[in-house]
């Protein structure tokens, strides 16, 4: 069996240095697990904290060096070299929080954990990243979007907790990536690729994010959430075309101008009859 440190290119996460510099009373974290290798960090944590809700509290942290069945949107799944990137979950209990967040207020979890992550690939990695409706961090630039990161918030059988999952490509090569669109900070020219420091601004990023939108009871606006979300999200003012899910795969298009988000955190898509139409879910494609 090869040691993971037989790549020096790609070594595996340094569990105890990101303990030591995330966790309580150094870090913002209550704990942070790194596994080997696991099928998917969401569907793991969603079954670690159902069996033990008190050893696993809010903003509680798990990750891998290989993620052999990464979930998506829409029942999709995906693979990728170990230790090529990361992927990575976080246990948010929003119900438990004092004051509670009311559960209509959690639809704006997933777009808060993209922009954390373009938050903390702009700081550390400089690369002008880009949040893509509703769960994708893109690098976008004159050469077009291309795809960074994936995201996938899940809530957990109670209803009372969500786990926010991220899949962000650190090393992995052109001939490893699974679609053309797709790409990573080592392809993007980033000023670092050492997924230990890539984690820890992701991950401290993600908790001021929670954090501020918490201390307000989960309003989008009074957090500022919504004015940032917008700020960073290259959907806006774009035309698209949007595939909504009709549970057959088959779902209609949607074809005009995105405008905006309302207070849910949904696309207002204007056709060109003038209807402005709220999207809550849907795959968005940027039309050039």
């Amino acid at each position: 069996m090869s040691s993971p440190w037989s790549d020096l290119t790609r070594p595996p996460l340094r569990a105890e240095r990101l303990r030591a510099a995330l966790v309580a009373p150094a870090g913002p974290l209550p704990r942070l697990e790194v596994l080997p290798s696991v099928g998917s960090t969401n569907a793991e944590l969603l079954r670690l904290a159902a069996a033990d809700p008190d050893g696993w509290p809010h903003l509680s942290v798990l990750t891998t060096d290989s993620q052999t069945q990464g979930r998506g949107r829409l029942g999709r799944t995906w693979t990728a070299p170990p230790r090529s990137g990361l992927a990575v979950s976080v246990l948010v209990r929003p119900a438990e929080l004092d004051p509670p967040v009311p559960p209509e207020r959690w639809s704006w979890l997933s777009l808060l954990t993209g922009l954390a992550v373009v938050g903390a690939v702009r700081d550390v990695a400089g690369l002008p990243a880009a949040l893509k409706w509703p769960n994708d961090v893109l690098v976008s630039d004159g050469r077009g979007d291309r795809k960074l990161c994936g995201v996938l918030a899940e809530l957990d059988p109670a209803g009372r907790a969500v786990v926010l999952g991220m899949g962000l490509n650190t090393s992995t090569t052109a001939e490893e990536l699974p679609v053309p669109t797709a790409t990573s900070l080592v392809l993007e020219g980033a000023a670092t690729t050492d997924r230990d420091t890539v984690l820890r601004a992701v991950l401290r990023s993600l908790v001021a994010e929670v954090e501020r939108w918490a201390a307000a009871g989960g309003d989008p606006v009074a957090s500022g959430l919504a004015a940032r979300v917008r700020e960073a999200c290259s959907t806006l003012g774009r035309p698209v075309r949007v595939s909504l899910p009709d549970g057959t795969g088959s779902g209609a298009v949607l074809a005009g101008t995105a405008e905006g988000l309302d207070d849910a955190g949904r696309l207002l898509v204007r056709r060109s009859d003038a209807v402005l139409v709220p999207v809550a879910a849907g795959d968005v494609v940027h039309v050039r």
